[in-house]
């Protein structure tokens, strides 16, 4: 489906139901930080290997935004049929549209599928955002009107993009996340000593019931992870879901492509027991300045592996290769212990037309104010603090 803006006709505006309908080259170059999670690369996989799809509620209708055939402007979108997956729950709204026999449901998403991780969702060359923003925000209000969506919710966008959809009149939601932040650490002990001494004394200790337990961890990338490496974290994966009775969205194949196509920026973490089998493993994704924790599982149940495999092999990594952020996923306030902080997130909502305008105006503001007071309420695990 094309558009023309009635302003800049020299523009296209496209909505593609696949990624691959865009240039990789081209939607790249967009992508600040290097972002995993924004790359071509990763959204492709997603579509490639089924887990984007009409069985989980996700179709694809990404936008484009070309002048000469230059990619000015992109961002990644779905159809969503559910709110699965998204990790800023509105089912609240949902039950509040069907209460009063208005379909919510389909609406409009731009987010990464199953990953509350902060990053671009306004995808734009930079000498071009006063143009390509709003016309992006227009494409998806004409769209929303015309295929009778109910709204569109931008999750876990970068700061600077949240701020100018707020001052373009679309609603702030706020949740709170725990993030670690690299002071220039040399070791993974010049960390340990900015802690209390509470909690670096625990943390020394579970680290040590791992090495107690003779358990052996392997920290791999793209290149050395071997097809069993992936077999084995896959099956990992899907363990934790079943026990979770949620939903494996992703597989074997998504995994291996991720591998393939993004080999420096994954991190697999796998730890094998005495008799050398593999009994665990944590997958992480990196940019150029950030560490993103994604995904955990195991067969057996070690004391106090879930912490070194998700959170201290993470920090040794950041340490180790210098970045700055250590995002570990979302909630887990048993993180602050571990020297993760809580760090504010935020997401952008727009309404079609609602009935309910008025009320979701004041439930977000209701929602932040206690946001806020949970955040006071924290204690932080860092020395005169």
């Amino acid at each position: 489906m094309g558009w023309h803006h009635p302003i800049i006709e020299q523009m296209q505006i496209n909505i593609h139901s696949e990624i691959k309908q865009i240039s990789r080259d081209d939607w790249n170059t967009l992508v600040d930080d290097n972002n995993p999670f924004m790359r071509h690369e990763f959204l492709s996989a997603l579509e490639n290997n089924g887990c984007v799809s009409d069985n989980f509620g996700w179709r694809p209708c990404h936008i484009s935004i070309t002048e000469n055939d230059t990619l000015l402007g992109a961002m990644p979108l779905y159809t969503k049929m559910n709110s699965y997956g998204e990790f800023v729950f509105d089912h609240a709204w949902a039950d509040a549209y069907q209460r009063s026999q208005i379909p919510y449901f389909p609406k409009l998403v731009s987010s990464i599928p199953y990953t509350p991780a902060s990053g671009q969702r306004l995808l734009s060359l930079k000498d071009r955002r006063d143009e390509i923003f709003p016309l992006l925000i227009q494409t998806i209000q004409r769209f929303a009107t015309d295929q009778n969506y109910s709204s569109f919710h931008c999750l876990f966008p970068n700061p600077d993009e949240h701020q100018w959809m707020e001052e373009y009149g679309l609603l702030t939601r706020h949740d709170c996340q725990f993030h670690w932040h690299n002071e220039n650490y040399k070791t993974f002990d010049d960390f340990l000593e900015q802690l209390n001494k509470k909690k670096r004394k625990n943390i020394r200790q579970e680290r040590r019931r791992v090495e107690q337990q003779n358990i052996k961890l392997r920290v791999l990338n793209g290149h050395t992870a071997t097809d069993i490496d992936w077999k084995n974290f896959t099956q990992f994966y899907e363990q934790t879901f079943a026990e979770k009775y949620g939903t494996a969205t992703l597989n074997e194949g998504f995994f291996k492509e991720i591998a393939q196509n993004l080999p420096e920026q994954t991190l697999l973490v796998l730890a094998d027991n005495p008799e050398g089998e593999c009994i665990a493993g944590s997958l992480m994704f990196a940019s150029d300045t950030t560490l993103y924790g994604r995904h955990w599982g195991c067969s057996e149940q070690i004391d106090k592996l879930h912490f070194e495999a998700c959170y201290y092999q993470g920090i040794e990594f950041c340490i180790q290769n210098d970045l700055k952020i250590f995002e570990p996923g979302a909630q887990g306030e048993h993180k602050i212990a571990r020297g993760f902080v809580p760090t504010l997130t935020r997401s952008s909502h727009w309404l079609n037309n609602s009935p309910f305008q008025a009320s979701i105006e004041n439930f977000v503001k209701h929602e932040q104010d206690a946001i806020e007071h949970y955040m006071k309420s924290l204690k932080s695990p860092y020395k005169d603090c």
